[in-house]
């Protein structure tokens, strides 16, 4: 059931059906920890309530396909581990999507997965890292072109600081878990970009894509408001 509360009680869930008004976009499903048939209520709810992009992330390949069978429309992302039901129409605001190496491939893919299903035209460059800044300077200028840059990055993080030096538009960082013992499973990563020399960097969970493109989201929401 639902109400002028803005959720619907579902017994094992209370899905928020008024995130978008309040956010632009409805709220996303976390896969882990649900069982299948919990997911497929919950997509089934936010798709009738909402008119806006319905996402379930970190899901695993055999539960993806299950949801997918039972909730028609819906569009996989495999290496993102996304599902996307109603992907937004393309927005002005233009996303880079940077790794420092191949390794980080994954939290990449959820974050320009999860972006372009929102509706932000993103261009991903991969294997960038500091160990061969060459490969970076090679791009700058399209970065620079950019409305905001979210950099992925293992080992100790320092690819953040070297783009946040070099554009002046938005840098969002994520750690990744990427790296040997003493990277301390994205720790050291993490705690490298909060201490940042370059001033302004935004900086997200270890490994979270999402997040990332949700940091975007709003700054692009933002900008939107202001220019229209």
């Amino acid at each position: 059931m639902s109400g002028a509360e803005g959720f619907a009680d579902l017994g094992f869930a209370r899905v928020d059906t008024d995130r978008q008004a309040r956010q632009g976009l409805p709220e996303a499903v976390y896969a882990p920890g649900k069982r299948t048939e919990e997911i497929i209520a919950i997509v089934r709810r936010l798709l009738e309530a909402n008119t806006g992009p319905v996402l379930v992330t970190r899901v695993e390949p055999d539960q993806a396909q299950d949801v997918a069978a039972a909730v028609a429309g819906a569009d996989h992302e495999p290496d993102a581990r996304l599902l996307v039901w109603r992907p937004a129409a393309p927005r002005s605001f233009r996303l880079a999507v940077v790794t420092a190496g191949t390794a980080d491939g994954p939290v990449a893919a959820e974050a320009a997965a999860v972006a372009t299903a929102i509706g932000l035209p993103v261009r991903l460059h991969r294997d960038v890292g500091v160990a061969g800044v060459h490969r970076l300077l090679a791009i700058t200028d399209q970065l620079a072109d950019a409305d905001a840059v979210v950099v992925v990055a293992g080992m100790e993080g320092a690819l953040a600081s070297v783009v946040g030096g070099l554009v002046a538009c938005p840098v969002i960082a994520v750690p990744t878990s990427t790296g040997y013992g003493a990277a301390l499973e994205g720790v050291t990563a993490l705690l490298a970009m909060l201490t940042s020399c370059a001033a302004g960097l935004t900086v997200v969970n270890i490994d979270s894509g999402y997040g990332a493109a949700m940091a975007a989201h709003r700054l692009a929401t933002t900008y939107e408001r202001r220019t229209t």
